[in-house]
């Protein structure tokens, strides 16, 4: 039997796609111990207001002289209290949003987090398990100390976990060669991003690329419909998953 796998960085509260990639998936890899970037999406995203598009940015410097896995939340927790009354400010009023609160306020106000992956993975794994039903297990890259660069590593982590099929990003059609992936006896697949169907969202024009938050606010437990259920609808019998609360 076949195991496909996806590798990724954590990125904090990610898009849609990211989860519609790990919901392929029956293993996702948290590719955590790489070199941080600033400006990238690690420890960013952005959400839907009424004055447009605005960002979610948790304050860790720009050192690129780190891991992912090695970068250190700020102890003041202002960003915490910034990011959660910006939520609240602009998806109060969305239809589902009561459903996740008690989950995003323990996340901003009671819990203390120490590494930015501790975050992003905690947020990355409960919207997948408990809010979307995927079923795909994870796992961190850092657990195989592995010293190879680029291409050879992406297929020692795969053929590490036993994969049989890797699921990647069309972004990497730029630096992944299929032929070494034959080689390997691992069957490399291009994750296709388009087609997904807009759902209602507040202050339009719509917008595909913000944070899986508004999709979960604006949508409920209809989400994964709208990521990946449009493809192929759900049997009668199977149940849709419940939100935190539920």
């Amino acid at each position: 039997m076949g195991r496909r796998v996806a590798i990724s960085q954590s990125n904090y509260l990610p898009w849609k796609g990211y989860f519609d990639l790990i919901h392929d998936a029956d293993l996702f890899i948290f590719h955590d111990d790489l070199q941080y970037t600033k400006n990238d999406w690690r420890n960013r995203n952005r959400i839907k207001t009424n004055r447009g598009l605005t960002w979610l940015t948790i304050p860790v410097g720009t050192n690129e002289h780190r891991l992912i896995n090695e970068v250190a939340l700020p102890a003041d927790p202002g960003w915490r209290s910034k990011h959660w009354r910006l939520l609240q400010e602009n998806y109060c009023h969305a239809p589902h949003f009561a459903r996740y609160t008690d989950f995003f306020r323990e996340v901003y106000e009671q819990r203390s987090w120490t590494r930015l992956t501790e975050l992003n993975q905690f947020l990355i794994k409960t919207i997948a398990w408990e809010f979307l039903g995927t079923t795909t297990e994870f796992i961190d890259s850092s657990r195989f100390g592995l010293t190879s660069r680029k291409q050879d590593r992406v297929i020692d982590l795969l053929k590490a976990t036993g994969a049989t099929t890797y699921i990647s990003g069309p972004a990497a059609k730029a630096y992944l060669d299929p032929a070494h992936f034959a080689a390997a006896g691992i069957e490399l697949v291009w994750k296709d991003y388009s087609g997904y169907p807009d759902y209602p969202q507040p202050h339009p024009p719509f917008e595909h690329a913000v944070a899986i938050v508004d999709l979960l606010f604006c949508t409920g437990p209809e989400a994964q419909r709208y990521i990946w259920g449009w493809r192929t609808p759900l049997p009668e019998n199977i149940s849709k998953p419940l939100g935190h609360d539920e």
